[in-house]
């Protein structure tokens, strides 16, 4: 049946969204990049709801999504990061290891896959994520360095501040923090107040433009990390 392969084919749409947008991003052509990780993430969507609407999902489906997430949500952000670091600031005591630093970037898609292995074994995340979302990393990179560009390669900034960004990243990929699912069951205030704070803090960042994305999702991790604790106190 030419049915069970639409969601699959749809997978392997993304996984070569993400090797494009790999390529794209060694020769530095950003917007590129990261217009193939939005397409990618667009794919991502659609392959896992178009499974269960054709009742067509499989164990070979999950893991095909998994391979594909590694390559456009993991390898395509570190090779974005791994470019931006040949442009950045290197500060004089980084001198003798100026080669090697932007290896340091690939970290990102080892942390990546992990997550990704973590979230298919982890049952607590049918409701809610624990860690931050490999997409959500992604599209942050990608608007960060898209609209942000001239701050990251001035000298307001520099290669150490970028390796200790991506490792926080890094860091969030996989920690045990419940992080916020967009999921509504139904619209009242009392069990949706994080939803709502987050999408109303949304409505002014959506002026930064190019850097929008990032900004939202860093006010997405603040408000799950903070917001619950803030209404227990």
């Amino acid at each position: 049946m030419i049915k069970r392969h639409i969601p699959n084919s749809l997978t392997c749409c993304n996984l070569i969204s993400g090797c494009v947008a790999t390529g794209c991003a060694f020769y530095g052509q950003y917007q590129y990049a990261v217009l193939m990780i939005v397409i990618g993430a667009v794919f991502d969507f659609f392959d896992g709801m178009v499974a269960r609407s054709l009742g067509v999902s499989s164990p070979i489906g999950k893991e095909l999504d998994s391979l594909a997430d590694v390559v456009t949500f993991g390898v395509a952000p570190s090779a974005i990061i791994f470019y931006l670091f040949h442009e950045v600031h290197m500060p004089e005591m980084l001198m003798p290891i100026k080669n090697l630093l932007p290896y340091t970037a690939f970290l990102m898609a080892a942390f990546s896959a992990l997550r990704l292995a973590k979230f298919n074994l982890d049952e607590r995340q049918s409701q809610q994520f624990i860690g931050l979302p490999t997409p959500a990393n992604a599209l942050f990179w990608g608007s960060l360095v898209l609209g942000e560009h001239a701050f990251l390669v001035s000298l307001k900034f520099n290669a150490v501040f970028l390796f200790l960004f991506m490792l926080l990243f890094c860091m969030l990929l996989v920690c045990e923090v419940p992080m916020l699912a967009l999921k509504f069951k139904n619209f009242s205030w009392q069990d949706n107040k994080e939803r709502y704070v987050f999408l109303l803090g949304c409505l002014p960042l959506l002026l930064l433009g190019t850097s929008a994305l990032a900004a939202i999702i860093i006010w997405y991790v603040v408000v799950s990390i903070a917001f619950p604790k803030f209404v227990k106190s």
